[in-house]
């Protein structure tokens, strides 16, 4: 409707800038996503002035994505490839993530598959992402396989990486693996911050191994790191629900 009033008026032709708009609309859930993503992208194929972009078609995406439309996201990201427009890295990440959030994993490791044959290059993103996803459906061991093709190809775990391998194996009750994932990172020289401690004090607390994680928060003074309000609240919270209060 917008679109048709300003070419009706002649005041103002409609750019990428008009299009990206009416798609962070959509992304917004302001209008409905189907109508205006094929209309901004045949408006745009029609008037020939402006071809949709790697960035246009990538937030039309995420859009579809945000809203778990992934049939219409895996649509849009074929049209971008039959436009001639070649999907980046963001582009592949942004459908791997809205995958993973669907609980379609299978279908984020066939993109991910894809892209380590032919580019372009998964990155830190790519794995994390992936990461996740697999640990929020108890693919521990998946986890473990990809984390080693990410060393393998010479990609260096971000902080991030670390941070989700921890969670994830606290999470999925794997307290022996997570305990040795950290060490290892301590004496790997690894600059950890106080949010690497609270989630393991969170995993010693959830896993009832209290007197173990009051042992970690006195670490952190030596380690030169000073407690937040959210280590407290896990140590507090932890301590209520095994039925003390902790004394540290």
């Amino acid at each position: 409707m917008a679109l048709s009033l300003m070419r009706k008026q002649g005041t103002y032709k409609p750019d990428v800038v008009t299009y990206m708009a009416l798609s962070l609309m959509r992304k917004q859930g302001t209008s409905k996503p189907d109508v205006v993503t094929y209309m901004a992208l045949s408006l745009m194929r029609k008037q020939g002035t402006y071809k949709p972009d790697v960035v246009t078609y990538t937030a039309m995406i995420d859009g579809h994505c945000l809203q778990n439309k992934m049939d219409k996201a895996r649509g849009v990201f074929q049209l971008m490839i039959k436009e001639d427009c070649s999907p980046d890295i963001h582009s592949y990440n942004v459908l791997i993530n809205g995958y993973c959030k669907a609980k379609r994993l299978d279908e984020a490791i066939e993109l991910f598959n894809e892209i380590s044959r032919t580019g372009p290059t998964p990155n830190n993103v790519t794995y994390n992402t992936l990461m996740q996803g697999m640990f929020q459906l108890g693919r521990v061991d998946d986890v473990c396989k990809l984390l080693g093709k990410m060393l393998a190809f010479g990609l260096v775990p971000s902080q991030v990486t670390f941070l989700i391998l921890l969670g994830g194996l606290f999470k999925s009750g794997k307290l022996k693996d997570a305990l040795k994932n950290f060490q290892a990172m301590q004496n790997s020289g690894l600059e950890l911050d106080i949010i690497f401690y609270n989630v393991v004090i969170d995993g010693l607390c959830k896993a009832g191994h209290f007197e173990d994680a009051k042992e970690l928060f006195r670490e952190l003074s030596i380690n030169g790191l000073q407690p937040d309000v959210y280590t407290y609240t896990i140590l507090i919270n932890g301590f209520c629900k095994g039925g003390s209060i902790p004394v540290v």
